[in-house]
């Protein structure tokens, strides 16, 4: 906070009445005004940079400043991590390695129970932790389709699948970008640990829910050896990499790991029962085992590049003074207290791009010219997002900085200890109302956190429940059932797709509040 007061009015309730204007307006816009999310962000931009300044009186230099420094966070490391790694999938698609990555899933099995689980929950995830920002829902819907599910059936299953992994879509950033607000006892680490009290359960129960709603308990019956091998590994395999290695990688080991398992677990076993749905198209195609693994080369190589990356002692490397260290920008906003870093060699995008520049290098299938106006293209792809992300950041450090978050933390925790049962809805609002779990956590992850403070719950218990809170509303957000409908043909049917999948987060959602007011008690 850089102002003398955070109850400007002296009174607590008005005080937090006005420092709600900008997340209610941001809401509202996107909801009652219909407007576009980057409209409602630069509108809502302007609306919080007047309400710090004029009324929590924000110095005007350091009003600027928080704006520049949410800003530059935005670009550097929030936007370069997504262009790098939708750059690096681009490149595995245009080379042709992924026609023959979905063709060794795809090809694993005839049952399409099993496809499900592979393509639907394993594949979806990897995409997710790979890419995120809609690409895993939109290709393993049309996936499945092309297997002879039904469209509205597809993206339903799709959406569910999404519940286990988005949380740590592209390269963990809706947890990685906690660490950008500097929060009282809360760390991205430390939030990553703590999502492994909660996630692990249901992302242990999503697969048997798969099953269930494509085949009912039959379909569970006949295959739950190969659920439970799936269930069991990811959910393992990810609680680990969240507690020992961090946020970044949560999605993609698992994912991989799962699929590896699971493929030769088949090998071993198969239904007695082969299940075919009446469109069921066969699409099997087999591949040596050596075009499988230059397929999947550029996802080992982003695994490994970014392990590396999150090893304490190379990141030590990256520290001031250090061998490694190298700040374009390092210093204070001139004019403000503010503290600004723009660090190009230790930002996991910089992981990331290394696995695009070998598998250019490495691959005979695409020319370094043509990969450069891939990047090009990406770039001016996903400008308006990233543009957006920036006018959020910047809404939330104007709010930090103001105290106005504080405000809200304070009068959010008059609610007493049942506040964490609360705490995930505020997560759920989040993510339906901005699609996106990264912009979920950059508006209430610093109220969560001071709520907890102020309370004496864990911090970053309420900071993963809020992550988790979202995570089960993407199941249902307008911008991931647009995404699917448009994805498999049945754009004009979103409010059927909304209906088929609602109940399924309102389900997951109870079960993270009552689990989190459980754990609140212990922590």
């Amino acid at each position: 906070m850089l102002v003398e007061s955070v109850n400007p009015f002296g009174h607590l309730g008005i005080t937090a009445m006005v420092a709600a204007i900008p997340v209610l307006l941001f809401l509202l816009s996107l909801t009652i005004f219909k407007m576009k999310g980057i409209h409602a962000a630069i509108l809502n931009l302007g609306v919080t940079f007047i309400i710090a300044l004029f009324v929590f009186k924000l110095p005007i230099e350091e009003s600027v400043g928080s704006v520049v420094q949410g800003t530059i966070i935005g670009i550097w490391p929030i936007g370069y991590i997504i262009i790098m790694a939708v750059w690096l999938y681009k490149i595995a698609v245009i080379s042709g390695k992924f026609d023959v990555l979905r063709g060794s899933i795809a090809g694993i099995s005839h049952d399409q129970r099993l496809q499900l689980l592979l393509i639907g929950f394993c594949f979806n995830a990897f995409l997710e932790g790979a890419a995120g920002f809609g690409v895993p829902i939109a290709i393993c819907a049309v996936l499945l389709v092309s297997l002879g599910f039904k469209p509205l059936q597809a993206a339903m299953l799709c959406l569910i699948a999404n519940g286990a992994s988005g949380a740590f879509g592209a390269i963990g950033i809706p947890v990685g970008i906690i660490d950008t607000f500097a929060l009282e006892n809360v760390t991205s680490m430390k939030v990553s640990v703590m999502t492994a009290l909660t996630l692990p359960i249901i992302n242990f129960t999503i697969p048997f829910l798969l099953i269930w709603l494509m085949d009912g308990w039959k379909g569970i019956k006949e295959i739950f050896p190969a659920i439970l091998v799936t269930a069991a590994t990811y959910t393992v395999s990810q609680a680990v990499t969240t507690i020992t290695i961090g946020p970044e990688l949560a999605d993609i080991i698992p994912s991989l790991l799962t699929m590896g398992v699971l493929a030769l677990f088949l090998k071993k076993w198969q239904p007695k029962n082969i299940f075919l749905l009446d469109d069921y198209k066969n699409k099997r195609e087999t591949y040596s085992i050596g075009e499988v693994v230059k397929a999947w080369s550029p996802f080992y190589l982003l695994t490994f590049f970014i392990m590396i990356w999150s090893l304490p002692v190379f990141q030590g490397l990256f520290a001031e003074g250090d061998i490694l260290e190298f700040s374009v920008v390092k210093g204070l906003i001139p004019g403000s207290t503010i503290p600004i870093t723009v660090d190009l060699l230790g930002a996991t995008g910089t992981a990331i791009l290394l696995s695009a520049l070998t598998t250019v290098i490495t691959t005979k299938a695409i020319h370094f010219k043509k990969s450069c106006k891939l990047l090009g293209k990406t770039v001016v792809e996903f400008s308006i997002p990233i543009v957006m992300i920036c006018a959020i950041l910047g809404i939330a450090k104007l709010m930090t900085y103001a105290g106005m978050t504080t405000a809200l933390g304070e009068t959010v925790a008059k609610t007493g200890q049942v506040f964490p049962l609360l705490s995930p809805i505020l997560g759920w609002i989040g993510v339906f109302m901005t699609g996106s779990v990264v912009n979920n956590n950059t508006l209430f992850a610093p109220i969560q956190a001071t709520a907890g403070n102020i309370l004496g719950t864990n911090p970053s218990l309420l900071v993963a429940a809020n992550t988790a809170g979202g995570v089960m509303a993407k199941l249902v957000s307008p911008q991931s059932i647009a995404i699917a409908a448009a994805a498999v043909g049945e754009t004009g049917n979103e409010a059927t797709l909304m209906k088929m999948t609602l109940k399924y987060s309102f389900a997951l959602l109870a079960f993270v509040c009552i689990w989190t007011f459980l754990l609140s008690l212990i922590f």
